[in-house]
């Protein structure tokens, strides 16, 4: 692409090489703040919809049902789940293509993957036995990934380059509204799960359906430019991703056997309620830097400098976890990589949404993203086994640190296309 970002709807693009931008789109079609602020809230509501059942009442479930071999069907309803939910993501990101392209939105996919997702949580409500329960857990995937994956192309649709920076910093409301849902679900001690599944499907429709209300004029999808930005770049990006998340995937399974391993001292009870702080405080703690990091890099029209700073806090956090023998240095360099973390992945999505290599494919391309996401929680905990053991984290902690600085470098090549597409 040439010249600065189009401020608007980016499928706008010529229809011949002559012009070397797209024409600017009319004042009607420009986003506001009303579709970040929906956009934010439904994102919030999708992540409300899949992480309190996956990270609580998936475990208690199975626990229930499985038993002493509660351990192993979890594991194969994660390992499933991760492999349903990346093919999903592509397939329905593919699907919501096609019908843009044909002058469609993609809002009417979402309401039907909110469909579906009740649905599942009915089945898997009334499972009564571990594998009927995985089919569900199955099903599950399919459903909310048929709503992630045509919201998330609507920021790539709708929300103009000058606001995807917020809009990146605006997903980090997820994680801590999930964790307030969980926490209520804890509270209430003699909830069913039907009453829990309900609740959690109940909050997910609220938050998402001012997005489902804000319509969108149709406007099929132009054929790509002749300037199009080059394929090998989103998936570089994409890789650059899966490195810095993969600290992520290992950390969030392992965090208060990691703490055990420096505070043996400290009685197991309250080690875990101290862990269980820490992860409610490294939820809440990224969303103000995250969004305060986004609306400076709209700015500055640069995303790559914070991509790079962010990484490198992340890795000086990992660092200090590897290298510091007393528990609360080691809870203080936690909380430096949750931060740090969550900035980079935060403005990677606005800074992946400028390298997308073909408007007509957005959805598919992002679902390819995706992966980056869902690989993560497969390696971490290999890399764990491989590399850690009860008593001693070092090494494995070392191994993460240079795996999110090299996820960090590799950005730094990318800055090259703001020459096409504008700064990066």
């Amino acid at each position: 692409m040439t010249g600065r970002p189009v401020r608007g709807n980016a499928d706008a693009f010529p229809a011949t090489p002559q012009r070397s931008t797209p024409p600017p789109m009319s004042r009607s079609f420009a986003p506001t703040y009303r579709l970040l602020a929906a956009f934010s809230l439904a994102h919030a509501g999708a992540v409300i919809g899949y992480l309190p059942f996956l990270s609580l009442l998936l475990p208690l479930k199975i626990d229930r049902l499985a038993g002493e071999a509660r351990i192993g069907w979890l594991t194969v309803a994660v390992v499933l789940g991760a492999g349903v939910a990346s093919g999903a993501n592509i397939l329905f990101g593919w699907l919501s293509d096609r019908h843009y392209a044909r002058g469609g939105g993609r809002r009417g996919w979402i309401a039907g993957g909110l469909v579906a997702l009740a649905l599942s949580f009915a089945g898997i409500a009334i499972a009564a036995q571990p594998a009927t329960l995985i089919v569900a857990v199955l099903a599950f995937q399919l459903a909310v990934n048929a709503v992630l994956a045509p919201m998330m192309a609507i920021m790539a649709d709708e929300i103009p380059d000058d606001q995807r920076g917020l809009a990146g910093g605006l997903l980090a409301i997820g994680p801590p509204a999930a964790g307030a849902v969980s926490a209520l679900l804890v509270a209430d001690a003699n909830g069913t799960d039907a009453t829990r599944l309900a609740l959690i499907m109940g909050l997910t429709v609220v938050a998402i359906l001012p997005l489902l209300a804000i319509r969108r004029p149709s406007i099929p999808a132009a054929p790509a430019p002749p300037d199009a930005a080059p394929a090998h770049r989103l998936w570089v990006a994409s890789l650059s991703r899966l490195l810095v998340q993969l600290a992520g995937g290992a950390l969030s399974l392992y965090l208060l056997y990691y703490f055990q391993s420096i505070a043996d001292v400290v009685p197991p009870a309250t080690l875990a309620a101290r862990v269980g702080t820490l992860l409610t405080i490294s939820y809440i703690l990224p969303l103000p830097v995250a969004v305060f990091a986004g609306r400076l890099s709209d700015q500055a029209d640069r995303r790559t400098p914070f991509l790079v700073g962010a990484a490198i806090a992340a890795t000086l956090g990992l660092l200090a976890m590897a290298t510091l023998s007393h528990p609360l240095g080691a809870a203080l360099g936690f909380l430096v990589y949750s931060v740090a973390a969550a900035v980079f992945l935060a403005l990677h999505q606005a800074f992946a949404v400028r390298l997308l290599p073909d408007p007509r494919h957005r959805g598919r391309d992002l679902g390819l993203i995706n992966l980056s996401n869902t690989v993560p929680s497969l390696l971490g905990p290999l890399l764990t086994w491989a590399l850690a053991t009860p008593g001693d984290f070092t090494v494995l902690l070392l191994v993460l640190a240079g795996l999110t600085l090299a996820g960090g470098v590799l950005i730094l090549p990318l800055r090259r296309v703001q020459t096409q597409a504008g700064p990066a």
